[in-house]
């Protein structure tokens, strides 16, 4: 992801913007049971669906993965526009924008590096993730990855410097 193209203060107590790389920074943290990601995405019928994700940040954008058959995924496959939220390191963020389904190798091995490295043991066979096991939810492999292209970004810190902040990419 590259720099926001705007930056807008949403603090109503005087405090500054928030810079972008006290965001960037925060999604950096490598992929760690301590940190739990949020997927929002919308059903068929219009209504939301939250799933507690693994995602990791890899060259600015999102990676998380799904069996195919399971809610986010089948709710992915009609309407790609979904969001992630997370609780992280002094600040709280949520990302919108849309998600894809990712296929070719090479990012497929750099995802899977990253989740390994994290403490899951996963590989790449074909076009998805295995492992030998997954959260109780994730239902049984292959795993899908998919890569979230963030539109807009709303950061609040949780510790000082305080503020919040939007970004538009």
């Amino acid at each position: 992801m590259s720099e926001p193209r705007e930056t807008t203060n949403l603090d109503r107590y005087g405090d500054a913007e928030l810079p972008w790389s006290r965001a960037e920074a925060a999604l950096s943290t490598p992929p760690s049971p301590e940190i739990t990601h949020f997927l929002g995405t919308c059903r068929p019928d219009g209504t939301p669906h939250a799933a507690g994700i693994g995602a990791q940040w890899l060259a600015g954008n999102f990676y998380f993965t799904s069996n195919p058959t399971t809610r986010k995924a089948r709710d992915l496959a009609v309407n790609p526009r979904c969001t992630i939220s997370a609780r992280l390191d002094g600040i709280d963020l949520v990302l919108e924008g849309t998600a894809a389904k990712v296929t070719d190798v090479e990012t497929l091995e750099r995802v899977a590096a990253g989740y390994r490295d994290g403490g899951w043991p996963c590989q790449v066979e074909g076009e998805a993730l295995t492992a030998p096991f997954s959260a109780p939810s994730a239902g049984p492999p292959p795993w899908e990855v998919y890569r979230l292209t963030a539109h807009t970004v709303v950061g609040v810190a949780t510790r000082e410097p305080y503020g919040a902040t939007r970004w538009t990419f």
